[in-house]
């Protein structure tokens, strides 16, 4: 177990797998944000970047016409992480990439999602819980 894992045990560190599919799209850079998408839970996120609109929503607000890739699950890192923390998405990271998994990583001011594609989530899971607790 590296040091950003220790140090996370030593912080007590909790993952939550968030309930329901999300879907993962990108749109043009000048695209509007959809008005099919509404603030419903577990996760929305809009990221717009001078390359793309890229959004994170449930799978059922997703339209069949809009090209994307549905199918993910969530993980939160629970509890309010402080800027000054180094290491943590690093510390969750490594176990599920050393398990040969894929990851789409969200930031928000409070925590840290990673999304994983639904078909690896057994195996995710069982990554995932040699090192940390994780909550359902």
């Amino acid at each position: 177990m590296g040091l950003g894992a220790c140090y996370l045990r030593q912080m007590n560190l909790v993952l939550r797998l968030l309930e329901g599919e999300l879907t993962i799209l990108r749109l043009p850079p000048d695209a509007s944000v959809p008005s099919w998408l509404s603030s419903e839970r577990p996760l929305v996120s809009v990221t717009r970047t001078a390359d793309e609109l890229s959004i994170v929503c449930p799978s059922n607000l997703v339209p069949d016409d809009v090209a994307c890739e549905a199918g993910s699950r969530a993980f939160r890192v629970e509890g309010k992480m402080d800027f000054s923390a180094v290491g943590i998405l690093a510390a969750v990271l490594n176990p599920l990439a050393q398990a040969g998994i894929s990851i789409f990583a969200i930031s928000t001011f409070d925590t840290d999602y990673i999304l994983v594609r639904g078909n690896v989530l057994e195996k995710a899971l069982a990554a995932l819980r040699a090192h940390f607790e994780v909550l359902q």
